[in-house]
């Protein structure tokens, strides 16, 4: 009996060692030590273990030096921070033994170019022509008094349909489309249509039919070419002359579809007024842009972070007149930040937020990091977060860490996020992969 009870204590004491030996601070500083680590060139980062031991480390000293020493291996008091220096791009191993023979951690670490971008702000009109003719509805055509009829329906033409050529002829303005049509008509021949469903090509063939009304064949489809809007530029790459703006897809407003870019551009725009979000009615910029504003850049991509291309010259009214570093996902934090957006004219001006949500991501996607407005000034002008400011820059410590994305319709103070890696890679500037993707890959 006296056996049991001394076994269920020590079994007791040795868990309570166990629990306090995971909530002390070697223990957690180790568990939070990076697997791998990812640094720009020319960026310091300092490790922190707080083991009283000494360990011998094994680095390559010409990508990172460690602690400032030049050697390939030395000892190290892992009492102490552990100093890292970026020293030029490429791929390397920090590996730390205790006593120099007990394998204690090994950390991969990815050394990248230097990048710096000019943050944005800077309200954008934005003029997309797509990459062919875009079905966005049927409607009927009237053959006689107690008949109609829809061509493109009868067809099997869908709406998101992208009608790339028409009789082997490439089409690229809704204007060309009816000459086409009215030859057809006439001739009482169909017309071959090469369209684009799903990214997937298909021939369909289709009868022009004579309205009685509008006295003209029709092919009873609602058909668009273009569209236009306003948004904000996230950033300005000068060493590469590209920008990203938007920080998420531009989709047609009848079939909620990306617009595939046929060409485009994105011009200075004038904020007017701002109507406020409210609780579940989200908010908008007004703006207007001519068709003399000045054109900044062109539009080459449209993708699910925004829209990216070439910058014809430097972004003006922006805050910074420099260049500025940008973060890895892995180090943005919650906390305090701030955006740069404007709210009135071409003023670029910086507001509070907060970073209220990180999530890991180890593959791109839009929704990185919840954020909330804090500062009062942003929130009596415009309630929160309103439509024009997707794409407004989200700088934390001294480097741009993201963009605004999307509103929480319920609650207009807050919203998503997106981390500014997946953008600077839709434009083309490609940070080298993790270790993970170099394996899966």
């Amino acid at each position: 009996m006296g056996s049991g009870k001394t076994k269920r204590t020590i079994g007791l004491m040795l868990v309570f060692m166990v629990c306090l030996g995971c909530i002390s601070t070697p223990f957690q500083n180790f568990a939070s030590f990076p697997d791998e680590l990812r640094l720009f060139t020319g960026q310091d980062k300092e490790l922190h273990l707080s083991m009283p031991v000494h360990a011998q480390v094994t680095v390559n000293p010409d990508i990172v030096k460690v602690n400032g020493n030049a050697r390939h291996s030395f000892r190290v008091d892992l009492n102490e921070p552990i100093s890292l220096h970026s020293n030029q791009s490429g791929e390397t191993e920090m590996k730390l033994k205790l006593f120099g023979a007990i394998p204690l951690k090994t950390v991969k670490v990815n050394v990248v170019p230097d990048l710096k971008v000019i943050p944005g702000g800077q309200t954008i009109g934005v003029k997309i022509k797509s990459d062919g003719i875009m079905v966005v509805g049927h409607h009927l055509v009237t053959t006689a008094e107690d008949n109609k009829v829809s061509p493109g329906e009868a067809a099997k033409v869908q709406v998101g349909d992208l009608i790339k050529k028409i009789n082997d002829v490439t089409i690229k303005d809704v204007s060309e489309v009816a000459d086409l049509v009215k030859k057809a008509g006439e001739q009482n021949q169909p017309l071959q249509l090469s369209i684009l469903r799903g990214g997937q090509p298909i021939t369909l063939s289709i009868q022009p039919t004579y309205d009685i009304y509008d006295k003209s064949y029709r092919l009873g489809l609602y058909i668009r070419d273009s569209a236009a809007g306003v948004g904000t530029l996230t950033f300005y790459a000068p060493d590469q002359g590209v920008y990203g703006a938007l920080g998420h897809v531009i989709t047609d407003m009848d079939t909620q579809t990306p617009i595939p870019i046929g060409d485009g551009t994105i011009v200075h725009s004038n904020v007017t007024s701002i109507s406020k979000s409210q609780n579940g009615e989200p908010g908008e910029k007004r703006a207007n842009f001519t068709n003399d504003s000045k054109v900044l850049g062109n539009i080459v991509k449209n993708t699910p972070f925004g829209i990216f291309g070439k910058m014809f010259a430097p972004p003006e009214h922006s805050l910074h007149k420099e260049p500025i570093p940008v973060a890895f996902a892995e180090e943005v934090k919650e906390g305090p930040a701030q955006i740069y957006t404007v709210v009135h004219g071409q003023k670029v001006e910086k507001y509070d937020i907060e970073v209220v949500h990180v999530t890991k991501q180890d593959f791109p996607a839009t929704k990185g990091m919840v954020i909330k407005i804090t500062d009062p000034r942003l929130l009596e002008k415009t309630g929160g977060i309103v439509q024009g400011m997707s794409g407004s820059p989200i700088i934390q410590n001294g480097k741009m860490i993201g963009a605004v994305t999307h509103v929480f319709v319920n609650d207009p103070s807050s919203g998503y996020g997106c981390f500014i890696e997946w953008m600077l890679q839709d434009a083309g500037i490609v940070l080298k992969p993790t270790y993970n993707d170099l394996k899966a890959s």
